[in-house]
């Protein structure tokens, strides 16, 4: 007589998938007995003024009407005021000229970057003050244009 091809494991597997399968079957007769039935605004959802999430309506007397042409669009123009200064001044923190690289501190944010042999325009030590500009590097901001500030 020849052995059942189904092993205990997979007996297992099926019986519990069955239980799982009846248990979802048992739950949507439940709901369906039960005749809740969701509306669609009960499912709506409200914002207020202050971006708070409610249930209930805005008060329609808070409305306020805002005419189309009183909105001002406006584009302002790079004038020599509002244009950021792209020339850095810093100081250098570490070079290593073997390896041809080092860090700049910003004297304007502190900020630590990176510069790179390539884009240094004069050569420089550590404790130099130094004009350069910000650029992007592989790894984040990189200094280019590097050269002395002669006083």
């Amino acid at each position: 007589m020849g052995r059942s091809q189904e092993t205990y494991s997979k007996k297992e597997v099926r019986d519990k998938n069955e239980k799982k399968r009846k248990e979802k079957e048992q739950k949507r007769e439940k709901k369906k007995s039960e005749g809740k039935k969701s509306r669609f605004e009960d499912m709506i959802a409200y914002v207020d003024e202050f971006g708070m999430i409610s249930s209930t309506p805005p008060d329609p007397n808070k409305k306020t009407v805002i005419a189309a042409e009183s909105i001002e669009l406006k584009i302002t123009k790079n004038t020599p005021e509002n244009a950021p200064n792209f020339i850095r001044k810093g100081v250098v923190t570490f070079f290593n000229e073997s390896k041809g690289y080092g860090f700049i501190r910003d004297l304007e944010s502190n900020q630590s970057i990176f510069a790179h042999a390539n884009n240094l325009l004069e050569p420089v030590k550590e404790n130099n003050i130094v004009f350069f500009e910000i650029g992007k590097g592989p790894k984040g901001p990189s200094a280019m244009k590097v050269k002395l500030f002669k006083e």
